[in-house]
């Protein structure tokens, strides 16, 4: 017996390879089932039969981490599974892939990060369809939902570029060019963060050079802002944390102390470049927060509360050294 369920899990992990989606936290067998029968466990009682899948972006970045562990602990106090899922790297077809290995496998419902929010539209309309609660944490897709819990990414993007201001002003620098490092064009959390960063530099003497995009990895983010260096700006924004950690190591390894670095997320990379000087600051998130009521919500959800496609802020802060 023992043999026997070694192959089918070594099969297991193959195919979930395979798909590019991986499931981080095993779901109970009695909750595998096929779509039609996720409908009648959606309008049953949430228990701990009762399986969530969580779709991040990836499964790289503390972000994602830290939003799962926030999940997990409110998932054992309320009694259900949550099954973490997430691609490799930021990929629209394996996040999609995600969403369809979730519904195959009888989750009740899904709580998912959307990378963009319209290639993963349709798999979450066919999975609403099929009876699955759609919960949105960080960032939502076109698609509705029973609740999102996310930041006010415009708000706090022009609070990081207040706080880069404030360094400027300190520093007695009055016009410059800074550059702007994204993930992509789509990821709307992303998107609004560079907004109210430009946004708070209307009416000022600094230019904001186009936007170039890292994919949210730390290599190729750190290779744009080697370049916004060459170019001589005077500050760099990074919109997540590869970009944000890309951005530190580039400051870093020019031993520029005069561009000012600010992003956005936290992780022990980023932690230290700001310790180290490398970095101004970092807006931190609340992930765990997002995570924790996100299951809450799908709980409520599939008890036959009705939440109203609620929009919560879970908040940001400034992290300095």
């Amino acid at each position: 017996m023992k043999k026997a369920l070694a192959m089918f899990c070594a099969s297991a992990m193959i195919m979930g390879s395979l798909a590019g989606c991986s499931g981080k936290t095993q779901a109970p067998a009695e909750s595998a089932g096929a779509p039609a029968e996720t409908k009648q466990a959606a309008n049953e009682a949430a228990s701990g039969d009762t399986l969530i899948s969580l779709i991040t972006m990836d499964s790289i970045d503390q972000h994602w981490v830290t939003l799962n562990e926030g999940a997990q602990k409110a998932a054992s106090e309320l009694g259900v599974t949550v099954q973490f899922m997430a691609p490799n790297t930021k990929d629209d077809a394996q996040q999609i892939e995600c969403v369809n290995n979730a519904v195959s496998a009888g989750a009740a419902a899904i709580i998912v990060a959307a990378n963009g929010p319209d290639a993963i539209s349709s798999a979450l309309t066919e999975a609403a369809n099929a009876g699955v609660k759609i919960v949105y944490v960080d960032s939502p897709a076109n698609v509705e939902a029973e609740a999102t819990f996310s930041t006010d990414n415009k708000a706090a993007g022009e609070k990081a570029g207040k706080e880069m201001l404030k360094a400027f002003e300190a520093a007695g620098v009055t016009q410059g060019t800074i550059g702007i490092i994204n993930v992509n064009a789509a990821t709307d959390s992303c998107v609004m963060r560079e907004e109210g960063f430009r946004r708070a530099f209307e009416g000022t003497g600094f230019e904001i050079l186009e936007t170039q995009y890292g994919e949210g990895d730390v290599a190729k983010s750190q290779s744009i802002a080697e370049n916004y260096i060459t170019q001589g700006v005077v500050g760099i924004f990074g919109c997540n944390e590869g970009s944000t950690a890309g951005a530190g190591n580039a400051i870093k390894a020019a031993g520029n102390g005069a561009v000012i670095g600010v992003g956005f997320d936290k992780s022990d990379a980023i932690m230290g470049l700001i310790q180290d000087g490398h970095l101004l600051c970092t807006m931190a998130q609340n992930p765990d927060m997002m995570g924790s009521m996100g299951v809450e919500a799908c709980v409520k959800a599939l008890e036959g509360q009705s939440l109203g496609g609620a929009v919560e802020d879970t908040g940001v802060s400034v992290l300095k050294k």
